[in-house]
């Protein structure tokens, strides 16, 4: 795990001492990612035209595997110099491949080694045989090609900025940013981003708020040249191909499909404990967590589980949490947040993310995993469960708007316009409205917070054209054919997944110098969860029915049939009294945002709110994160207090 940075030059430009500075300040600005091994590396007695730079927080062979990492065959030993965000897990069995097929030799025992060795021998196919998290970039000496990829799923980030000056890629917004002088790269704001972000919720990849930065999407890698823009290529194209259930006149066969998924996820927490440090876990007291938690008890009985809550009442799930511990006999550790330190830490958590995501949940989990970093460095977490089998309520509406898929479409429109004239909260309204859209004009992977009014009134330079159509068009047209939950699903992978659940789960955790793996989001987890069809996924009563079905052995009854939690947090109180709505005033009032975001309406919107007529507070919250972000990022009016702490290597 570490945090990567390489520049390559245009041929026009030597790789001077300024550069290799400017590119260790930089990487210096992403110094929790990895503070047990920072550097900067470039080929001094070559003509590369390459610098990385790299933190290394080191959790599999410790005292080797430092980076940059090189390898190569006999005929050329140092071809291949690697800067690694992440962790292969079955690099173990991967190693094991290359020798007895081509006699491949290393040096350390770390999963990096892996990674060079399979992309030598098996190239780009190798991307396919990794199961893990990853972002890494490549340097070959012999083609001076830097070869960069990212994981299936987009666990792992990675930057992407071109320009005059070169291309720069790196794990963090942040270090390319001060990078762009020497790139001559484009700063201004992306106004089509910053509508998508206000819509979503987030910035979709591949998309930054700043023109001249782009991510690698995730399940993709990327060619870069000196003197060339990055060459993009997608290696993982997700598929839901249902196979039904046998008969029911062939008892037993089901069962069969639920330990499958049962096996599978065994072997998958398996390789996720594979550390030479201690591996913890979150824990909501959720289905999911808590059989990632069951699970890893059989590899470390003393595992600890970590939760957090508020002090408001009916938000904490502290008790729940705390039972669910008990219940697997785990040591829980739990973190309550005030409303004080909530509001004290938004600029660090903002400038932590890199792009703005308006997600409250991200706050209690940056104090989690700063709690967690006093007696682990690895956590294992329930990401992407819902996902893959069909968790969320929303995935029920196809059900429940069944039958308007048999009016004709005239008249669907017909019904939806009805629903206009009533008032807003009117039960049936929104059923209505709902019922008169196709999936692709009403599903986009979160529930919706602005109207098209209210964008148009928030946004002084709203275009019809960038809704949320404009990101999930092209998404929803591979997935034509397939039933309605799995091309949600399939959106959900595009958009909600790896546009804020991994990207707040990645930053928050990183912020903090802990690591934090995904067990759900493996490659064969997936192949296997990509095989049940529909009504294993949703049925009227219940969510995630194969997967409960398969938890069965492992999670405790009252946990599996306890409904979805979610993760509540008191914004829609505290933005009616006290620090938080203090703190939003006071960020409308001295916000330089105006002409990207209407102010006034703004300060419209908080004032109908603090008096409870109408709750704006999902609104109200993307729209005050982004002027936050605005602020640290593009005015640069408010300056976080980064700290840097010293944690112990082992732990």
């Amino acid at each position: 795990m570490c945090g990567l940075l390489a520049l390559v030059t245009d041929p026009s430009r030597e790789v001077s001492p300024i550069i290799v500075d400017a590119v260790s300040g930089a990487t210096h600005l992403m110094r929790h990612r990895g503070p047990d091994e920072p550097g900067t590396w470039h080929d001094a007695a070559g003509a590369a035209q390459v610098v990385l730079g790299f933190n290394r927080l080191s959790i599999i062979d410790i005292a080797h595997s430092h980076q940059p990492l090189r390898w190569g065959p006999p005929e050329t030993p140092d071809r291949y110099v690697l800067v690694f965000n992440g962790e292969i897990y079955n690099y173990v069995e991967l190693r094991e491949a290359l020798r007895a097929e081509f006699g491949a030799v290393f040096h350390t025992d770390g999963d990096g080694e892996a990674i060079l060795a399979a992309y030598h021998h098996w190239g780009t196919d190798a991307l396919g045989r990794l199961r893990g998290m990853f972002a890494f970039a490549l340097w070959d000496t012999v083609t001076q090609e830097l070869f960069c990829a990212r994981d299936p799923f987009g666990i792992k980030p990675l930057y992407l900025a071109s320009g005059p000056g070169g291309t720069a890629v790196g794990s963090e917004k942040k270090c390319l940013l001060a990078l762009a002088d020497e790139l001559s790269i484009d700063l201004d704001i992306d106004e089509r981003a910053v509508q998508h972000y206000t819509v979503l919720q987030y910035v979709p990849e591949p998309e930054t708020l700043h023109r001249g930065i782009r991510r690698l999407e995730s399940g993709s890698y990327a060619r870069v040249r000196p003197g060339g823009r990055p060459e993009v290529t997608r290696y993982f194209t997700p598929r839901f191909a249902a196979v039904p259930f046998a008969a029911r006149s062939a008892p037993g066969q089901d069962q069969a499909r639920y330990d499958e998924i049962t096996a599978v996820l065994e072997d998958s927490v398996a390789k996720h404990m594979r550390a030479d440090v201690t591996v913890g876990a979150f824990l909501s007291g959720g289905i999911d967590s808590t059989a990632i938690a069951a699970l890893a008890m059989r590899h470390n009985p003393r595992l600890i589980t970590f939760t957090t809550g508020f002090e408001r009442e009916g938000f904490s799930e502290v008790d729940v949490a705390a039972a669910s511990a008990e219940a697997i006999g785990a040591r829980h550790v739990t973190k309550v947040v005030s409303q004080q330190e909530f509001v004290a830490a938004l600029p660090e958590i903002v400038w932590y993310l890199d792009e703005p995501v308006a997600d409250p949940a991200l706050v209690p989990l940056f104090f989690i995993a700063k709690e967690a970093r006093k007696h682990v460095k690895v956590v294992l977490s329930g990401e992407g469960a819902d996902e893959l089998f069909g968790g969320y309520t929303i995935y029920r509406e196809p059900l429940s708007l069944k039958p308007f898929d048999y009016l004709p479409r005239g008249v669907r429109r017909s019904v939806g316009k009805m629903a206009g004239p009533l008032p807003e909260g009117m039960r049936g309204k929104s059923l209505l409205h709902r019922g008169s859209l196709t999936l692709e004009e009403r599903y986009y992977g979160n529930a919706r917070s602005f109207s098209d009014a209210q964008l148009r009134a928030a946004l002084p330079r709203f275009r019809q054209d960038w809704v949320h159509t404009d990101v999930t068009a092209a998404i929803y047209a591979q997935s034509q054919g397939w039933d309605p939950v799995a091309r949600m699903q399939h959106i959900d992978l595009f958009t909600w997944l790896r546009g804020d659940i991994l990207v707040k789960a990645d930053k928050m955790t990183m912020a903090n110098s802990l690591e934090l793996r995904v067990p759900f989001l493996d490659p064969e987890v997936f192949a296997v969860a990509s095989r049940l069809p529909y009504d294993q996924k949703i049925t009227r009563s219940t969510t995630k029915y194969a997967l409960r079905r398969a938890l069965e052995p492992i999670v405790p009854a009252h946990v599996l049939n306890r409904p979805k939690l979610g993760f509540p947090v008191p914004i829609r109180h505290w933005l009616r009294s006290g620090e938080l709505l203090d703190w939003a005033y006071q960020t409308v009032r001295t916000s330089g945002a105006g002409d990207l975001v209407d102010l006034a309406a703004v300060r419209s919107m908080l004032d109908e709110h603090r008096g409870g007529a109408i709750d704006h507070s999902r609104r109200l919250w993307t729209v005050l994160i982004f002027m936050l972000w605005y602020s640290i990022f593009v005015e640069e009016s408010v300056v976080p207090q980064i700290s840097e702490p010293t944690y112990p290597v082992q732990l």
